[in-house]
């Protein structure tokens, strides 16, 4: 057997191309490849290499970014269907393998989402695969397994299983000690608008970074960034879907009386007001969720309409939270008559 000969009767032509170059030790078999037969072609000087175990790549050379990404899910994943599969695929649609319980993480999978932050794939000396915790694995050669009690949903990217941004993120941050990188990254996550920041807070918190003294001080930049973000977000909400101009950013006061906290925007005629949730998911959240209710409460009592809007509402149905407010401001009419409250700037 050399590595011009069919591997067996069984036709490749439904696998892409990368999966007819990285095959596991329970797909050669399937084409009748023998493990004795597979390790004599990785001889010295041979046509093919493991490059993890049980995971070939069918030719000589260095393998591209592509073949250790499916090297690295190979060698992961649970279970990966064989090559040869029982229910034919169309004639134009190329069979992936099944990465179950596996999925790329870290700064490959931010890569993959598209990151300019993040390095190219070839320059990282392993690529992170996240698994269940209870999965019997190491980390070898390029792959570098990274263990969780619960798997977040996959995204897919170029066909591959990958990890949602704000948890890539915080695998990422775990290997990084340069605070200018973690920054970026986190900045980009914002700004580029892959996630919330109150998001990626949420799993850096998970993960027991907020400790480390370059990763707080990058989140409290996030939070600004994703502050102002929002911010925008909402002027644009009300100029795009015309919403009459409220006063922005203020502070009511009962005349002469106690500070009744600040909201995003108010409409003093109608006593309505928009509150953003840009709360940081930290040990003190339910204190400062405490905190938004009883303030929301306070107004009410005295008749003034609250939207409550999160960031992620405003980014990704911004039509229906104008909808809400003009909803609002059309019913004030028919509400009792509102308390008089001191309007300030903040």
């Amino acid at each position: 057997m050399n590595h011009n000969t069919p591997l067996s009767p069984r036709p490749l032509r439904h696998l892409a191309e990368v999966h007819r170059r990285v095959l596991s030790t329970a797909q050669l078999r399937a084409h009748g490849v023998t493990a004795a037969e597979a390790s004599e072609q990785c001889r010295a000087g041979g046509p093919w290499q493991q490059i993890l175990p049980g995971v070939f790549l069918l030719r000589p050379g260095p393998p591209t970014s592509e073949e250790r990404l499916h090297a690295v899910l190979l060698y992961a994943a649970r279970e990966v269907p064989p090559a040869g599969v029982p229910a034919q695929p169309g004639p134009d649609e190329p069979h992936r393998p099944g990465y179950t319980e596996a999925m790329i993480t870290g700064l490959a999978a931010l890569n993959l989402h598209g990151f300019a932050a993040a390095p190219p794939l070839l320059s990282l000396e392993r690529i992170e695969v996240l698994v269940p915790r209870l999965r019997r694995l190491r980390s070898t050669g390029c792959a570098r397994i990274v263990r969780t009690p619960a798997l977040p949903a996959p995204c897919v990217r170029t066909g591959l299983p990958v990890a949602p941004v704000a948890r890539a993120l915080a695998d990422a941050v775990a290997g990084l000690s340069d605070a200018v990188t973690v920054r970026r990254l986190l900045t980009e996550a914002v700004r580029g608008g892959h996630c919330e920041a109150a998001s990626v807070v949420r799993e850096l918190t998970r993960a027991r970074l907020l400790g480390r003294p370059h990763v707080v001080d990058a989140v409290d930049s996030l939070l600004a960034e994703g502050r102002a973000i929002t911010e925008e977000r909402l002027y644009r909400m009300v100029r795009e879907h015309g919403l009459p101009d409220p006063a922005w950013n203020v502070d009511l006061r009962l005349p002469g009386g106690p500070h009744l906290g600040g909201v995003d925007a108010y409409w003093p005629e109608q006593a309505v007001a928009v509150e953003l949730d840009t709360r940081a998911p930290r040990q003190d959240d339910d204190a400062m969720w405490s905190e938004y209710v009883r303030k929301r409460e306070h107004l009410e009592r005295l008749g003034i309409t609250v939207v409550h809007i999160t960031p992620r509402k405003l980014r990704e149905t911004a039509e229906q939270q104008a909808a809400v407010v003009r909803t609002a401001l059309m019913a004030s009419g028919d509400r009792d008559p509102a308390a008089y409250v001191v309007v300030l700037p903040r």
